[in-house]
C-alpha cells in the first residue's frame, strides 16, 4: 500500500510543479485526468465497460477498420504474443474492439480491463498509453508508473493512432505487457513495431477507401512509405494520406476542387501543348506494349493506320 501512496504523491507533486520536466506528456496527461476528468491517482479501479449492445454497435461501426487490422494484429501477435504482450485495436473513443493475447496471461489482462468492450480513455482510466495517444494524437509510451492511477503501475504499453482516409483520428493501436524484466530499451523496439503496424493499418484504410483508383508515393523523406496519394485515370488527385497531405500542403478543399497529381506534386514547368504531347506518347506507348511491338496489331487498337502508327513512332522516336 506504501508504494501505491508513494506514487498518488509523486503525481500530485509533478502535476503542481512549475519546471520544464512538468512539461512533459505524460504530466501533461495526469493535470488532464485531475482537472478535466475529475479524478484521484490513489483510487483503486478498472476501465469502463459497455453493455454487450453497446459493444455490438461500436463494433458495427468500425466494420471497415476491423476488416482492415485483422491480418496485421495476427501477424503482430505472432511477433510479440509468445514475449508476454497483449494487443488492443480500440476505435476514436477508446473502445477495445479486436484483443490479442496468450490465454497464459489472460486473467492478469482481464483484471486490468486489456479487454475487448473496455473504454481506454484517459476519463475512464487515467494516463494511459491508448487514451493519451488518443488526446494528443501522435503515438505515446507509457512505462509502469507513468500511469496515473496506482493500480496500473505494473503496466507497460505503447500506442500509436491510426487515422482514415482524410487524415483524421480513427483507432488507436496498443501493444501492453505486466512484464517485470521490461526495460526502456524493449518498449522502445515495441514502440516502432506498433507504429509500423499502425501505420500499414492506416494504408490498408485508405486503400479500401479508394478502390479502383491508382496509388502513387510521395517522396516525403522518412515518412515516403505512409505519404500516398489515390489518383483517377485522368490523373487527377482522389485522396490523400495525412503524410502526403502534410508533404504536399493538400487538404480537403484543394483535393475537392480536383487538382491534377503533377500539380499536387510541383511537377511545374510543363506546358498545356507539352501535356498533350506526353499524353499521346503514353498510349502509344502502351498500344506498343499490349502487342508486344507488334505495329500492325497496335495500330488497330489504336484506331489508326499502320502508316500513321510508324509517323507517330518516327515523332516520338519510338523506333
Amino acid at each position: 500500500m506504501h508504494e501505491h501512496s508513494a506514487h498518488a504523491e509523486h503525481v500530485y507533486t509533478s502535476a503542481q510543479r512549475d519546471s520544464a520536466a512538468a512539461s512533459s506528456p505524460v504530466v501533461a496527461s495526469w493535470r488532464r485526468c485531475m482537472t478535466m476528468h475529475q479524478l484521484a491517482p490513489e483510487d483503486e479501479r478498472a476501465p469502463l465497460r459497455l453493455t454487450d449492445e453497446e459493444f455490438r454497435r461500436a463494433r458495427e461501426q468500425s466494420g471497415q477498420l476491423i476488416a482492415s487490422a485483422t491480418e496485421e494484429l495476427d501477424r503482430l501477435f505472432n511477433t510479440v504474443g509468445k514475449a508476454g504482450c497483449c494487443l488492443l485495436l480500440t476505435d476514436k473513443n477508446g473502445i477495445a474492439l479486436e484483443r490479442r493475447g496468450a490465454a497464459g496471461d489472460d486473467k492478469e489482462f482481464h483484471e486490468l480491463g486489456l479487454w475487448t468492450g473496455s473504454v481506454w480513455t484517459e476519463a475512464s482510466i487515467g494516463t494511459n498509453g491508448i487514451g493519451t495517444a488518443l488526446a494528443d494524437e501522435r503515438a505515446v509510451a507509457i512505462f509502469r508508473d507513468q500511469h496515473f492511477f496506482c493500480s496500473n503501475t505494473s503496466l507497460s504499453c505503447t500506442t500509436a493512432p491510426i487515422r482514415d482516409h482524410r487524415g483524421r483520428l480513427a483507432a488507436a493501436l496498443d501493444i501492453s505487457t505486466c512484464r517485470e524484466d521490461v526495460n526502456e530499451m524493449t518498449l522502445a523496439i515495441l514502440t516502432q513495431t506498433v507504429r509500423d503496424a499502425a501505420m500499414r493499418i492506416e494504408l490498408n484504410l485508405f486503400r479500401s477507401a479508394f478502390t479502383g483508383a491508382r496509388f502513387l508515393m510521395v517522396p516525403a523523406g522518412a515518412n515516403s512509405a505512409a505519404a500516398l496519394l489515390a489518383v483517377d485515370r485522368h490523373d487527377l488527385v482522389l485522396g490523400a494520406t495525412r503524410a502526403a497531405r502534410i508533404a504536399l500542403q493538400l487538404d480537403d478543399k484543394r483535393i475537392a476542387a480536383g487538382i491534377p497529381a503533377a500539380d499536387a506534386l510541383h511537377e511545374a514547368g510543363v506546358s498545356q501543348q507539352e501535356e498533350i504531347i506526353e499524353a499521346e506518347k503514353a498510349a502509344l506507348l502502351r498500344a506498343l506494349s499490349r502487342t508486344s511491338g507488334n505495329v500492325s496489331q497496335a495500330a488497330v487498337a489504336l484506331g489508326i493506320s499502320r502508316a500513321t502508327l510508324h509517323r507517330k513512332m518516327k515523332k516520338f522516336d519510338l523506333h
